[in-house]
């Protein structure tokens, strides 16, 4: 017998018709890895962004609770 059965050529024929059958999966396959990258990357973005709002309006609550409490602060000194 040889180096490959009539097994070993089907298998390798279905992976290849799998692969490169029809309507050209491998790109469309690409296609959809290519928008989920996308998505992704603006998933990500959108939340950095909204970080960085939330992080600015705690710094600017603590800032003006700091503010509140120094005036009232002086304002109990005179």
């Amino acid at each position: 017998m040889g180096a490959f059965s009539i097994w070993h050529w089907l298998i390798v024929l279905a992976v290849v018709v799998i692969l490169f059958g029809g309507r050209g999966k491998i790109s469309a396959i690409m296609g959809d890895f290519g928008k989920g990258l996308r998505a992704f990357k603006k998933g990500v973005k959108e939340h950095d962004t909204e970080v960085a709002e939330g992080d600015a309006k705690a710094i600017e609550a603590n800032t003006s609770a700091a503010v509140e409490s120094d005036s009232k602060d002086q304002a109990a000194k005179t």
